[in-house]
């Protein structure tokens, strides 16, 4: 819901209510959801690159969805997508590229040969990264939850020309700020696993990405966070990290 939302006034949630806008009349929307991390990525991108009055929110409640989000917009039923130029495009890493492509604004990508295929390196991680905590907390495997953030750890050190993961900000770091927002309260509140404990680099990462307004505008009331994945993970098995 919006009221555990930060970042001042946001436009109203769409339920099962709710009457559509005015699909495919030129408008160009975004559609997310507040508390989604994959939407939050493309949200962070429109707010960084300035596109607010370009690119509509259209927030959507996921769990009471409008049907005709799946009907009349994204058949796939989930967010985020984009609608621009008469078309509806999906998939939250695909988004970041297309806004950085196709829309005005701040380059969110480097022109460095060496950082894009670094910054390639890392985008691919992300999914493999963010399985591997995943799947703790659904109590699969712990081993390798360590390992995943010494990797970003590691990969932090390889430029010395900025704070971020190409050194300076990039849809890199967009594609993971959700994810570590998430990560580091959950361990934190319910293992009390420090995420940057004895990972410097990764501290500072963090505390320079909430110095970034386009990303303090998408954040979720955190102990909001910590009480959906409680309620969505903890009715399991747990393994002690």
């Amino acid at each position: 819901m919006a009221s555990a939302c930060f970042g001042g006034s946001r436009p109203p949630v769409f339920d099962s209510t709710s009457e559509p806008p005015s699909i495919f009349d030129g408008t160009t929307r975004l559609y997310i959801s507040y508390v989604c991390p994959f939407a939050q990525r493309v949200w962070i991108a429109r707010n960084y690159k300035g596109l607010q009055d370009k690119i509509k929110l259209v927030p959507i409640d996921l769990e009471n969805r409008p049907t005709w989000y799946k009907e009349k917009v994204y058949p796939e039923n989930k967010v985020p997508s984009l609608e621009h130029k008469n078309r509806v495009i999906g998939e939250s890493l695909d988004l970041l590229q297309y806004l950085n492509d196709n829309f005005e604004g701040p380059a969110l990508l480097p022109n460095d040969p060496g950082k894009r295929q670094f910054a390639e390196e890392l985008l691919s991680y992300s999914g493999k990264f963010n399985g591997i905590i995943f799947a703790f907390f659904k109590g699969d495997s712990v081993k390798e939850v360590g390992s995943a953030f010494d990797y970003l750890e590691t990969a932090l050190h390889k430029y010395d020309d900025g704070p971020f993961l190409l050194g300076q900000f990039s849809l890199v770091d967009v594609a993971y700020a959700p994810f570590l927002e998430r990560f580091q309260l959950f361990l934190q509140d319910v293992w009390k696993y420090d995420i940057v404990a004895g990972r410097p680099k990764l501290a500072l990462w963090i505390e320079e990405m909430n110095k970034i307004d386009a990303y303090k505008e998408t954040k979720y009331d955190p102990n909001e966070l910590v009480r959906r994945y409680k309620s969505k993970y903890l009715s399991q098995h747990r393994t002690p990290l």
